[in-house]
């Protein structure tokens, strides 16, 4: 049976489909094999891809791109505040909920992000029926390592009320292991794999090869940056034209050095060392600049680098390939290992140290498999009647601040002790979905309060 896989990400789309044991990427009606995500509006027509992409100088005001950064997102969530500043179309909240402002002259109308999402997909699901006709309507949908809840259902949404039936959204590392095969190995075989993908708002540099050491940039953005390095004008212009690679490679070298010490730092918190890791899968168009893929191998220099498949085709490849296998029920095994979601963001504890001073243990570090349920021994001076657990989530890097703090229980009217402590224990229990019970007990009286939080991360 033929199913559908979908990626749609920050600056690109591409749409694959699984049909007769196989997985292969769809090239759309002009011929491209990636989709640009960028929906123009005009009075009479609403316009998706590479024709909205080229027109948007002339129409800045009423072209959308990277809806991917805002969709379900509120105003106050600094991602979106970051994306409205530099949106080139105006983002205003209306009715509780962002909108863009879509002004053609003879009306102004204020569209969802939701919306323009929906005509991407509405996009990739007619380069599907292209080569599988319409009844073919199953998919999945990739979705960011960190997203949370409320952006995996905008997708979900999205992608329904473009006419799919959505079997599953699965998260783009675990799609990129699947295009190369990876994820049935037994405990026995069992491999430490890095997946590295670098999509457009990482680094939006896009070339190709027009003749011997010759190079052409086919795409940069301009206001893109990593690790606090932007993308100039005076840089772009210098991309511009046809190049030596060893120019290219030299303007770039900040980028590209940023890039291996966001590496080093993933393996330093998490615990490994190079050696440890067996194979890189490497996704997104940027992986494929020759300078970067040999500084990753002088990092791994015994590690099996896995690019044969187009970089910017290997996620939705593996969403296809997760589609079919749900479609045709092939291999239980690998759907069942699939079904492990993780923790998008890390969850700590507040506490105080010795010298009084606020300290924070993070006890669901960001990645883990789900289902889990951690332990914490809270303890507080006796003279006290209350106590107090606060719950905090954060991007990483052990810091938390007091505006990520999410939920809090109290203990009331336990028993005063002139000397001694009161014992507290937490127990955290966070499910599938991502919801988190958690139970304070304490030691001496066995009084308890519990609550549920239906979203955690």
């Amino acid at each position: 049976m033929a199913a559908i896989g979908v990626h749609l990400g920050c600056t690109s789309a591409c749409v694959a489909v699984y049909k007769d044991g196989r997985a292969d990427v769809v090239a759309n009606d002009a011929g491209d094999r990636v989709t640009p995500a960028v929906v123009a509006y005009s009075e009479n027509e609403e316009v998706v891809g590479l024709a909205a992409k080229q027109s948007r100088i002339r129409n800045i005001s009423n072209t959308v791109m990277k809806v991917k950064q805002i969709l379900g997102r509120s105003s106050d969530d600094p991602q979106a505040q970051k994306y409205i500043t530099e949106s080139k179309c105006l983002v205003i909240e209306k009715n509780g909920k962002l909108r863009y402002k879509i002004d053609t002259g003879e009306e102004t109308k204020f569209v969802n992000p939701e919306d323009v999402a929906r005509l991407i997909f509405s996009k990739m699901k007619e380069t599907a029926h292209s080569v599988l006709g319409s009844d073919a309507n199953d998919v999945v949908i990739t979705v960011p390592f960190d997203f949370g809840e409320k952006q995996k259902s905008a997708l979900g949404e999205a992608a329904r009320a473009a006419g799919f039936n959505v079997l599953r959204l699965i998260h783009e590392p675990s799609a990129a292991l699947l295009a190369y095969g990876i994820g049935q190995e037994s405990p026995a075989g069992k491999s430490n794999i890095l997946v590295f993908k670098l999509g457009g708002t990482s680094l939006s540099i896009s070339v190709m090869e027009v003749n011997s050491g010759i190079y052409r940039v086919i795409s940069t953005n301009t206001d893109d940056n990593i690790g606090g390095t932007q993308f100039t004008e005076t840089l772009a212009q210098h991309l511009a034209s046809e190049f030596q690679r060893a120019r290219f490679e030299l303007l770039c070298s900040p980028l590209f050095n940023k890039c291996i010490e966001a590496i080093r730092a993933l393996l330093q918190q998490s615990g490994f060392a190079a050696d440890d890791i067996n194979k890189v899968v490497l996704c997104g168009g940027s992986s494929r600049i020759p300078r970067l893929q040999q500084l990753i191998k002088d990092l791994f220099p015994s590690v099996e680098l896995l690019n044969s498949i187009p970089p910017d085709e290997v996620i939705p490849i593996g969403a296809a390939i997760e589609a079919g296998i749900l479609t045709g029920k092939e291999n239980l095994l690998v759907e069942d290992s699939l079904k492990i979601e993780c923790s998008a963001k890390d969850i700590l504890v507040k506490g105080v140290d010795e010298s009084g001073a606020n300290s924070f243990t993070v006890l669901f570090p960001s990645g883990t498999p789900l289902p889990a349920r951690r332990q914490h021994t809270l303890q507080a001076p006796g003279s006290i009647s209350s106590v107090c657990l606060e719950l905090y989530e954060s991007e990483g890097k052990n810091s938390a601040k007091e505006e990520n703090k999410f939920a809090q229980v109290i203990l009331q009217d336990l028993n005063k002790k002139e000397n001694g402590l009161h014992d507290i224990i937490a127990v955290l229990t966070m499910k599938r979905d991502g919801s988190l019970h958690v139970t304070c007990t304490d030691q001496e009286t066995g009084k308890c309060e519990a609550i549920t939080i239906e979203v955690a991360s």
